[in-house]
């Protein structure tokens, strides 16, 4: 396809759901009718948005754009069942397909500063879905405390382009990428630029401790965490990805969005396996994945957090829009009889082989581990996560279920290296050069974890889990500092006082 069409074609996803919304959001419209010109219109961006991807040489731009647009399809669909008989379905829609043309246009657009507006239109879109239950002292305090992180992001967005279009001369992000692939140092204006970019990526991503709302939007539709939580809350990653050239030549951006990515993925996943709620586990599970993404972005290894980017948002997305559904399996598995946990020393055994099985697949598809640190460290983590497939392959399990556990994590291991293979041929993304020390701080982090995960899992009523519970039950209680921060630098409008939203109850429901 050629590259003028196929850009034409980029642009008209997001012009199909701007269109569809000023259309279907009309007071005199249809609820029925609105709805139906909502599904035609995310149907359309859907079947373009795939005719951009397969049309040509895949780029981080189409990936994005075409999975924004299925998943818009996805989501509409649900919602408009789920939603039946509620009030105020025509500004749902509204609201809906704006955020989804907010979105599509942050992939699609060439020019940062369209970039950073759209960006801003779609937060600020999301926002009026956040509170569609407006009635709801929890919905108003969680979309309170993301509209003042969002606008200090955006703020420093702003900042960086102005910085970059003064330094490059131009805002075109081609043309700027060139300017950062010389090999010549960026200039000092560049890279405070690049890390106001990582720190606006950082607030957006929801990364600790300015993490609180992002737990508390439950209080919105279903539809409307799958939206966030498979969608827009991804599209950190993709600015990272798409100025990629410029982060991995600015060494303190690299180290910020490593540190911090790395720390809050650790802390969430510990936080997320003490939440009883199915949509709250989800959202700390969302919390600690983008910091798993902005980590590998910031160890140079893009093509990584786009695969990581399309399968946690496909993920995400059915698992909320499931979230019925998974409370049934978890209900199943509690009536289940259990079996023993496995002991430290197994499981840590287990973590040895799984990054042995790691390794082993990744020389096999010659994937050069040796050559560039933060690719070991993903490597080491990989393995890690492999373990529980080893778990069940102890001594005194029979020999066809080691063979069988065995198996799988070679063929998880095989899939995800082959995939970053693959991704890193279409995307032409060089691997940027990362420091011993930043691997050795983002393994030493992830080792801590599966420690921890390990022993709590081994002793689950023990002393240390005891004294571990009620911490990262309360998140480590960062969240409540930020809160006070907040209602005190800037009170929520409501006609209830800050200090009783502060304390309002966070009721972990499924809607």
């Amino acid at each position: 396809m050629p590259s003028d069409l196929s850009l034409l074609l980029l642009h008209a996803v997001p012009a199909v759901f701007l269109l569809a919304a000023l259309a279907a959001g009309r007071a005199a419209v249809a609820v029925a009718t609105a709805w139906r010109r909502a599904q035609l219109a995310a149907g359309a961006a859907a079947a373009i948005g795939g005719m951009v991807l397969l049309g040509g040489r895949p780029s981080a731009a189409t990936v994005v754009a075409a999975l924004v647009a299925f998943l818009g399809w996805v989501i509409t669909r649900y919602a408009s069942t789920y939603l039946a008989g509620e009030p105020g379905q025509q500004r749902f829609v509204r609201w809906l397909l704006l955020t989804l043309a907010g979105s599509s246009l942050v992939a699609a657009t060439e020019n940062l500063a369209l970039l950073a507006v759209a960006w801003l239109g779609a937060s600020l879109a999301l926002g009026n879905l956040l509170t569609f239950y407006g009635d709801r002292p929890a919905a108003q305090m969680a979309a309170h405390k993301k509209f003042l992180v969002s606008r200090t992001a955006d703020g420093c967005m702003l900042v960086a382009w102005v910085l970059l279009a003064a330094a490059a001369g131009t805002l075109h992000l081609p043309t700027l990428l060139q300017f950062a692939g010389t090999g010549a140092p960026l200039p000092g204006t560049v890279q405070v630029a690049v890390l106001l970019v990582a720190v606006a990526v950082l607030l957006k991503a929801a990364q600790l401790p300015f993490h609180g709302w992002l737990m508390q939007v439950m209080e919105a539709p279903t539809p409307v965490s799958a939206l966030l939580h498979a969608g827009v809350v991804n599209l950190g990653g993709f600015v990272l990805i798409r100025l990629a050239p410029l982060v991995d030549g600015t060494p303190t951006a690299q180290a910020l969005l490593v540190v911090v990515g790395s720390a809050t993925a650790a802390t969430a996943a510990l936080v997320a396996s003490t939440r009883i709620s199915v949509k709250v586990a989800l959202a700390w599970s969302t919390c600690a994945q983008m910091g798993f993404m902005v980590l590998q972005c910031g160890l140079g290894l893009h093509e990584m957090a786009l695969l990581h980017l399309v399968g946690h948002s496909l993920y995400k997305a059915h698992s909320f829009l499931a979230a019925g559904s998974a409370v049934q399996q978890s209900i199943v598995r509690a009536m289940t009889p259990a079996t023993a946990p496995a002991t430290v020393r197994t499981r840590a055994l287990a973590a040895v082989g799984g990054i042995g099985v790691a390794f082993a697949a990744s020389w096999l598809l010659g994937v050069r581990l040796l050559e560039q640190p933060g690719l070991l460290a993903i490597a080491a983590i990989v393995g890690v996560a492999l373990a529980p497939l080893l778990v069940g392959g102890h001594a005194a399990a029979p020999s066809r279920r080691r063979l069988r556990g065995l198996g799988a994590a070679f063929a998880v291991a095989a899939a995800y290296f082959g995939l970053h293979r693959l991704l890193h041929g279409w995307l032409g993304i060089g691997a940027a050069s990362t420091s011993v020390a930043l691997a050795a701080w983002t393994i030493g982090c992830f080792a801590l974890l599966f420690a921890a995960q390990a022993v709590l899992a081994a002793r689950p009523h023990g002393a240390f889990a005891r004294r571990l519970h009620a911490w990262f039950y309360g998140g480590l209680f960062l969240d409540e500092w930020f809160t006070r921060l907040t209602l005190r630098l800037w009170p929520v409008g409501t006609g209830t006082s800050p200090v009783a939203l502060a304390h309002t109850p966070r009721p972990e429901t499924l809607r």
